[in-house]
């Protein structure tokens, strides 16, 4: 296994700089609020985690000569084409936000203090099992599930500052007689049969490359697929959709965001429950206000309402599990 030396920020020229500013990306909202669970704060700035298979320290710089810059570990051009994908830098972020603020007052009073939240576009295998794990818990608890998953079942890539990483699974590692079992012990409860289950679905039907494929099928057609995937509703197969198979338009519903479009945004929609006709009705008000892109607005949203007033991490998890309790039609 490779080991990396200690503060790797003390030796500048171990590190490849992007322009970009931070009105494009913000890593501290974006790595921490919910989109991906392999990366954390490992000092102030400095993000670790794993992506494409390797261990990346990751941090933001100050700016330097009016170049606001993300810088990572590791040389070369597929270093840069990896995080251009990663953080989807070829969507120029400002001109949306300024689309939503003229579309939506209510987006306004928020992004000012919420700039540069960016959707991740992450392996799509990852992404689905990951989610499987959101419903009724909270982003620490999904972390550290998604951890011991990775320690048990995945390969290990290498020691950063003395902490071993782990690649995310194959398909295959978690298809086994005995890996629902495993995943019980590992503190997954019910969602084991769903972790396990859905692996197997897949290695069994359209495999990774199919999911992977889905990126270019409809919208509709993609959530179609994964909701007949094992412990997969419309919420969990719509953040799949948003954050891993391209479709942009996907705005993942809750009962919180049910609320928000009934109180704050006069939402006429019947029923006392979420039902699949409402879920539908909300994503298309907010497809028809945000517009093509409204998974990113929401996703913007989202953020300030698990930040707001900069609240610690704990709060932000009582924030997260309040969310994932009861939508439709996940866990």
């Amino acid at each position: 296994p490779m080991k990396l030396r200690d503060a790797p920020s003390a030796r500048p020229s171990l590190w490849r700089c992007l322009p970009c500013p931070p009105a494009e990306l913000r890593l501290d909202l974006v790595l921490s609020s919910g989109q991906s669970f392999r990366w954390w704060e490992s000092s102030p700035g400095a993000w670790t985690g794993v992506l494409a298979g390797r261990g990346w320290p990751k941090e933001e710089e100050e700016e330097r000569d009016g170049c606001p810059a993300k810088a990572a570990k590791l040389e070369g051009d597929e270093t840069d084409r990896i995080l251009r994908d990663y953080f989807q830098l070829d969507v120029g972020l400002s001109a949306l936000y300024r689309s939503w603020e003229a579309a939506d007052p209510l987006f306004r009073k928020v992004a000012g203090d919420f700039p540069g939240v960016r959707v991740l576009r992450q392996d799509p295998v990852e992404c689905l099992l990951s989610f499987i794990c959101t419903s009724n818990n909270h982003i620490s608890r999904i972390t550290a599930m998604i951890e011991r998953l990775c320690q048990a079942f995945g390969p290990r890539l290498c020691c950063i500052d003395a902490r071993p990483f782990h690649a995310f699974p194959p398909l295959s590692a978690l298809t086994g007689a005995d890996a629902e079992a495993r995943l019980r012990a590992l503190g997954f409860g019910y969602r084991a049969k769903f972790v396990s289950g859905t692996a197997r679905a897949i290695a069994e039907g359209l495999g990774a490359e199919g999911l992977r494929q889905l990126r270019t099928a409809p919208y509709a057609e993609a959530r179609k697929v994964l909701c007949a995937l094992p412990g997969v509703g419309a919420k969990v197969a719509d953040c799949v959709c948003l954050l891993s198979l391209d479709k942009a338009e996907a705005v993942p519903v809750d009962t919180h965001v049910w609320h928000i479009a009934r109180q704050r945004y006069g939402v006429a929609v019947g029923g006392k429950s979420l039902t699949p006709r409402t879920y539908q009705e909300i994503g298309d008000f907010f497809r028809g206000l945000w517009g093509p892109r409204a998974g990113w607005a929401q996703a913007v949203l989202f953020c300030a309402d698990l930040r707001k007033g900069q609240e610690p991490a704990s709060s932000r998890d009582q924030a997260w599990e309040s969310r994932s309790q009861d939508s439709h039609g996940d866990g």
